[in-house]
C-alpha cells in the first residue's frame, strides 16, 4: 500500500507560478516512477509529467513543455511540480500518482498505467 497527499494549489493570475508537492508514504520502495496528472470539468483525467525513481528520466506533455518542471527528492519521499507561466487552460484538479512498472522512454504513461492516485488538488488560474 502506498498513500499520496497532494498540497500546493489555489488561486493565481495568468503569467503566475505554483509549487506543488506530493508526499508518499508506506510501501514506497514498491513504486517505479512517479507522475502528475491533471482532469478539468468535463475532460478526461490527462497526464502531465512523471519522473523516473532515479530522477535521470523525466516526462512532459507538449502543452506543459518549457513552462513546469518536475522533481523529486527520495530522502523526503516527496515528488514536486514547479509550473510557471500559468494559464487559464492549466485550471484543474491535479493529481500525483505512482506506478509499480516502469516508465518507458516514448511510450505513453497512461491514467490506467497508475497503481496509486492521491485525492487531488485544485489548481485555478484567473484571466
Amino acid at each position: 500500500q502506498v498513500q499520496l497527499v497532494e498540497s500546493g494549489g489555489g488561486l493565481v493570475q495568468a503569467g503566475g507560478s505554483l509549487r506543488l508537492s506530493c508526499a508518499a508514504s508506506g510501501r514506497t520502495y514498491t513504486t517505479k516512477a512517479m507522475g502528475w496528472f491533471r482532469q478539468a470539468p468535463g475532460k478526461e483525467r490527462e497526464f502531465v509529467a512523471a519522473i523516473s525513481w532515479s530522477g535521470d528520466r523525466t516526462y512532459y506533455a507538449d502543452s506543459v513543455k518549457g513552462r513546469f518542471t518536475i522533481s523529486r527528492d527520495n530522502a523526503k519521499n516527496t515528488v514536486y511540480l514547479q509550473m510557471n507561466s500559468l494559464n487559464p487552460e492549466d485550471t484543474a484538479v491535479y493529481y500525483c500518482a505512482a506506478r509499480r512498472t516502469p516508465d518507458v522512454p516514448g511510450r505513453t504513461w497512461y491514467s490506467r498505467d497508475s497503481d496509486y492516485w492521491g485525492q487531488g488538488t485544485q489548481v485555478t488560474v484567473s484571466s
